[in-house]
């Protein structure tokens, strides 16, 4: 069936097409030789059914499984919660890998952005000293540490500083040695991170995660500029932060000189794919479009790292068949399987994914939202699997396994070294984030009226006006060159990136 100025239909044999409009009840619509008269109100980015369904019957979006009826269907009526339920779905099998070609897209003009080579090889898209706190018994002395090196105006002088950041949590102390292992390799990652200049870690002195064993997991670059310290045997909080505050002073000049942007390839950026506050329309505009130029990156070298492992499930086929090997595709299916078991032992299904925003948006299953979310990677080949914070180092495309909360996945894609994020939303997420700055799509023309200072490019026009998700693709891919090369997101224009730094607890916390 074909689309209609009304309806978006997917997939020839879908069940379900997507309301371009508001939608009234007893209006007729003309959907290729059928005529469909609507029986509920059914909003933009909803779903209304083209054909009667029985109850226990799968329903079909995207030419895939999204759930079953929970009771008879009728066309026209508007389905969601009420009638529809989420339900198992076929497993696909790591033999099925590579059985989705990909052929690489035309390549545009413009292949570099100024960027700053670093010592290890790595590039930077920006320049910031860390103030890592060990455990949250060191927090407020890192929070106080940077606010003092603002108000003392000691970055005046040095003008390829971007900022002192504090990377605080709530961990650190009283963790499981799984736990522990994960909270060390996250902070290890932002310290080493091309984006980072200088370090300095700051513990209490009595915590599990000490600092000199903290220290010992950093890969630091050479040349890099780390101190380290513990408030017990400095002087308590005020001696601490005099100490932290100096050292900074001294390690200023040399972060500064250390940072000189270069016309670099894009086969330099690592580009990290997030979303949240998903809608019915995230996986029509600005998730396809982002995958266009993920595309882009990855043809050229670049790598680009998928994440939010529970919003792949339902979907893993699409990702199954583009694996490069068989071992690559079985990975993920462990990632998924480990998720199973999870949310199991918790008395849960992996349906508890979708947020009250997401099913207001129109998704109305974790089956649905994955087939959506899994369209920001678009459609290179899956080269690697990664573990959460793990070094993102194999060229491509890859998977980081996460969770789907964004700040926690994003935090475990930066401390594998994404040198820039792009994160996609429907409902408005007011995310940004340090070191790496993140550019913001908004799938939907309301939603970019009504936030305009937190979200960088409208992908509504996809849906509302017939954009080509190829041009928009590549209005995206330009954004992020721009984003790489100094030109500030709208989230960093606000000052976002203090308080997304989250690292994922997991484990016993005793």
């Amino acid at each position: 069936m074909p689309s209609t100025d009304a309806l978006l239909v997917l997939d020839a044999a879908d069940d379900v097409a997507v309301a371009r409009r508001v939608l009234v009840p007893g209006e007729v619509i003309t959907v290729g030789d059928t005529k469909l008269t609507v029986r509920d109100e059914v909003t933009i980015g909803h779903k209304i059914a083209l054909r009667d369904i029985a109850t226990d019957t799968p329903v079909t979006k995207y030419g895939y499984q999204i759930g079953l009826a929970r009771q008879p269907i009728k066309a026209g009526q508007h389905v969601h919660l009420h009638n529809l339920a989420f339900s198992s779905h076929t497993t696909s099998v790591a033999s099925d890998f590579g059985s989705r070609g990909w052929s690489a897209p035309q390549l545009p003009e413009r292949t570099t952005f100024l960027g700053a080579a670093r010592s290890d090889g790595s590039t930077a898209t920006r320049n910031y000293i860390a103030v890592l706190s060990t455990v949250n018994c060191s927090a407020n002395v890192c929070e106080i540490v940077a606010n003092e090196v603002t108000r003392r105006g000691l970055l005046a002088d040095h003008p390829n500083v971007d900022g002192v950041i504090p990377l605080v949590h709530t961990l650190g102390c009283g963790m499981s040695s799984e736990g522990l292992e994960v909270l060390q390799r996250t902070l290890a990652g932002f310290a080493a991170h091309p984006n980072v200049g200088g370090v300095v870690v700051i513990g209490l002195g009595c915590e599990v995660n000490q600092v000199n064993q903290m220290v010992d997991q950093i890969r630091l670059r050479p040349g890099t500029p780390l101190v380290r310290m513990d408030i017990q045997t400095s002087g308590g909080t005020r001696g601490a932060v005099a100490v932290a505050v100096e050292a900074i002073a001294k390690m200023l000049p040399e972060v500064d000189a250390s940072f000189v942007r270069t016309e670099r390839p894009v086969s330099e950026l690592v580009l990290g794919l997030n979303c949240g506050g998903s809608d019915g329309l995230s996986g029509l505009t600005a998730n396809p479009a982002l995958g266009f130029a993920s595309d882009l990156i990855v043809a050229q070298g670049g790598r680009s790292v998928l994440a939010e492992t529970p919003e792949v499930y339902g979907a893993e086929s699409l990702l199954v068949q583009r694996a490069v090997s068989e071992q690559t595709a079985q990975r993920l299916l462990d990632k998924l399987a480990w998720w199973q078991e999870y949310t199991a032992k918790l008395n849960v299904t992996m349906d508890a994914n979708p947020s009250p925003g997401n099913k207001a948006g129109g998704i109305t299953t974790i089956l649905e939202k994955s087939l959506g979310a899994v369209a920001k990677s678009g459609q290179a080949p899956l080269a690697a699997v990664y573990d959460y914070a793990a070094p993102i180092d194999q060229p491509g495309l890859g998977m980081m396994d996460t969770p789907g909360y964004d700040p926690v996945s994003v935090t475990g894609l930066i401390a594998g070294g994404a040198n820039l994020v792009c994160f996609t939303t429907g409902r408005g997420s007011a995310l940004g984030t340090r070191p790496a700055p993140t550019l913001k799509l908004a799938t939907n023309d309301d939603l970019y009226a009504r936030m305009p200072d937190d979200v960088d490019i409208n992908c509504g026009p996809v849906f509302s006006a017939d954009v080509s998700v190829a041009d928009k693709g590549l209005e995206v891919y330009h954004a992020l060159l721009d984003l790489a090369s100094g030109q500030p997101s709208r989230s960093e224009a606000l000052g976002y990136g203090s308080n997304e730094f989250v690292p994922w607890q997991i484990g016993v916390v005793m």
